[in-house]
Protein backbone atom coordinates (compact mmCIF):
# COMPACT_ATOMS: atom_id res chain seq x y z
CA UNK A 1 0.00 0.00 0.00
CA UNK A 2 2.59 2.48 0.66
CA UNK A 3 4.52 1.42 -2.89
CA UNK A 4 0.87 2.58 -4.38
CA UNK A 5 0.91 5.87 -2.31
CA UNK A 6 4.26 6.88 -3.30
CA UNK A 7 3.74 5.70 -6.99
CA UNK A 8 0.18 7.98 -6.99
CA UNK A 9 2.22 10.79 -5.32
CA UNK A 10 5.19 10.72 -7.90
CA UNK A 11 2.55 10.84 -10.62
CA UNK A 12 0.29 13.50 -9.58
CA UNK A 13 3.59 16.10 -9.09
CA UNK A 14 5.29 14.69 -12.15
CA UNK A 15 2.11 15.05 -14.33
CA UNK A 16 0.91 18.22 -12.63
CA UNK A 17 4.42 19.92 -14.27
CA UNK A 18 4.60 18.15 -17.54
CA UNK A 19 1.26 17.70 -18.53
CA UNK A 20 -1.53 20.39 -19.55
CA UNK A 21 -4.55 20.37 -17.45
CA UNK A 22 -8.07 20.39 -17.72
CA UNK A 23 -11.61 20.64 -16.39
CA UNK A 24 -13.57 18.05 -14.85
CA UNK A 25 -16.12 16.40 -17.21
CA UNK A 26 -13.34 16.25 -19.33
CA UNK A 27 -10.04 14.11 -20.21
CA UNK A 28 -8.70 11.38 -18.52
CA UNK A 29 -8.15 11.28 -14.70
CA UNK A 30 -5.54 8.79 -13.09
CA UNK A 31 -5.60 8.42 -8.89
CA UNK A 32 -6.88 6.13 -5.88
CA UNK A 33 -9.64 4.73 -4.52
CA UNK A 34 -9.61 3.56 -0.65
CA UNK A 35 -11.89 1.11 0.58
CA UNK A 36 -13.41 -2.30 -1.14
CA UNK A 37 -11.27 -2.38 -2.90
CA UNK A 38 -8.37 -0.15 -2.32
CA UNK A 39 -5.89 0.46 -5.26
CA UNK A 40 -5.59 2.72 -8.39
CA UNK A 41 -8.59 4.08 -10.35
CA UNK A 42 -8.77 5.41 -13.46
CA UNK A 43 -11.59 7.56 -15.33
CA UNK A 44 -11.96 8.40 -19.09
CA UNK A 45 -14.87 10.77 -19.82
CA UNK A 46 -16.79 10.24 -23.03
CA UNK A 47 -18.86 13.04 -22.88
CA UNK A 48 -19.96 15.82 -20.55
CA UNK A 49 -22.25 13.33 -18.94
CA UNK A 50 -21.11 9.84 -19.83
CA UNK A 51 -17.74 8.49 -18.60
CA UNK A 52 -16.08 4.96 -18.48
CA UNK A 53 -14.37 4.00 -15.03
CA UNK A 54 -12.01 1.74 -13.82
CA UNK A 55 -9.69 0.40 -11.20
CA UNK A 56 -7.02 -1.99 -10.57
CA UNK A 57 -7.17 -2.85 -6.89
CA UNK A 58 -6.55 -5.02 -3.67
CA UNK A 59 -9.68 -6.95 -2.21
CA UNK A 60 -9.23 -5.73 1.15
CA UNK A 61 -11.90 -8.24 1.99
CA UNK A 62 -10.12 -11.74 2.96
CA UNK A 63 -6.72 -12.31 1.77
CA UNK A 64 -6.20 -9.10 -0.29
CA UNK A 65 -6.82 -10.57 -3.79
CA UNK A 66 -6.05 -8.94 -6.99
CA UNK A 67 -9.49 -6.56 -8.18
CA UNK A 68 -10.47 -5.49 -11.50
CA UNK A 69 -13.80 -3.43 -12.49
CA UNK A 70 -14.65 -0.97 -15.26
CA UNK A 71 -18.22 0.44 -15.17
CA UNK A 72 -19.98 2.93 -17.66
CA UNK A 73 -21.41 5.76 -15.88
CA UNK A 74 -23.87 8.03 -16.66
CA UNK A 75 -23.76 11.85 -14.32
CA UNK A 76 -26.85 13.96 -13.53
CA UNK A 77 -25.22 17.42 -12.28
CA UNK A 78 -28.48 19.18 -11.93
CA UNK A 79 -29.14 17.58 -7.74
CA UNK A 80 -26.56 19.25 -5.84
CA UNK A 81 -24.78 22.48 -6.20
CA UNK A 82 -22.32 23.99 -3.72
CA UNK A 83 -21.33 27.80 -4.23
CA UNK A 84 -20.18 27.62 -8.23
CA UNK A 85 -18.76 24.00 -7.79
CA UNK A 86 -20.82 21.09 -9.50
CA UNK A 87 -21.72 17.84 -7.33
CA UNK A 88 -22.80 15.49 -10.06
CA UNK A 89 -24.42 12.14 -9.28
CA UNK A 90 -23.62 9.30 -11.25
CA UNK A 91 -25.05 5.76 -11.64
CA UNK A 92 -23.90 2.98 -14.21
CA UNK A 93 -23.20 -0.71 -14.98
CA UNK A 94 -20.24 -2.58 -15.18
CA UNK A 95 -18.06 -5.75 -14.26
CA UNK A 96 -15.48 -7.16 -12.28
CA UNK A 97 -12.90 -9.86 -12.03
CA UNK A 98 -11.48 -10.89 -8.29
CA UNK A 99 -8.58 -13.50 -9.01
CA UNK A 100 -9.85 -15.46 -5.39
CA UNK A 101 -8.88 -19.08 -5.01
CA UNK A 102 -11.92 -19.26 -7.38
CA UNK A 103 -12.12 -16.54 -9.54
CA UNK A 104 -15.13 -14.60 -9.33
CA UNK A 105 -17.16 -12.37 -11.95
CA UNK A 106 -20.07 -9.99 -11.25
CA UNK A 107 -22.06 -7.54 -12.31
CA UNK A 108 -21.97 -4.35 -10.46
CA UNK A 109 -24.55 -1.32 -10.18
CA UNK A 110 -22.19 1.83 -9.35
CA UNK A 111 -23.95 4.70 -7.41
CA UNK A 112 -22.04 7.86 -6.25
CA UNK A 113 -21.32 11.27 -6.38
CA UNK A 114 -17.89 13.79 -7.60
CA UNK A 115 -16.54 17.25 -6.12
CA UNK A 116 -14.79 18.52 -8.56
CA UNK A 117 -12.49 20.89 -6.78
CA UNK A 118 -12.52 24.76 -8.11
CA UNK A 119 -9.78 25.71 -9.85
CA UNK A 120 -8.06 22.56 -9.87
CA UNK A 121 -8.03 19.21 -12.17
CA UNK A 122 -9.10 17.07 -9.20
CA UNK A 123 -11.89 15.36 -7.85
CA UNK A 124 -12.75 13.75 -4.91
CA UNK A 125 -15.60 10.87 -5.15
CA UNK A 126 -18.07 8.69 -2.72
CA UNK A 127 -18.99 5.76 -4.31
CA UNK A 128 -21.10 2.48 -3.45
CA UNK A 129 -21.65 -0.54 -5.80
CA UNK A 130 -23.99 -3.33 -5.41
CA UNK A 131 -22.80 -6.17 -6.87
CA UNK A 132 -23.58 -9.87 -7.81
CA UNK A 133 -21.39 -11.82 -8.47
CA UNK A 134 -22.51 -14.76 -10.99
CA UNK A 135 -18.92 -17.29 -10.33
CA UNK A 136 -18.23 -19.73 -8.62
CA UNK A 137 -21.55 -19.00 -6.56
CA UNK A 138 -24.15 -16.59 -7.01
CA UNK A 139 -23.92 -13.90 -4.07
CA UNK A 140 -24.53 -10.40 -3.74
CA UNK A 141 -22.04 -7.98 -1.49
CA UNK A 142 -21.74 -4.31 -1.62
CA UNK A 143 -18.66 -2.31 -2.61
CA UNK A 144 -17.57 0.99 -1.66
CA UNK A 145 -15.16 3.42 -1.43
CA UNK A 146 -13.69 7.43 -1.43
CA UNK A 147 -10.91 8.75 -4.02
CA UNK A 148 -9.12 11.12 -5.68
CA UNK A 149 -7.79 11.59 -9.11
CA UNK A 150 -6.03 13.78 -11.00
CA UNK A 151 -7.37 14.86 -14.52
CA UNK A 152 -5.03 14.63 -17.30
CA UNK A 153 -5.43 16.09 -21.43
Amino acid sequence: MKLLNFFVVCFLLVGANSMPAVAQGDGFGIGAIIGEPTGLSLKQWQTRRTAIDAALAWSVSGDNHLYVHADYLVHSYDAFRAHDTLIPLYYGIGGLIRFDDDTRLGVRLPLGASYFIPGAPLDIFLEVAPILELTPTTEFVINGGIGIRFFFR
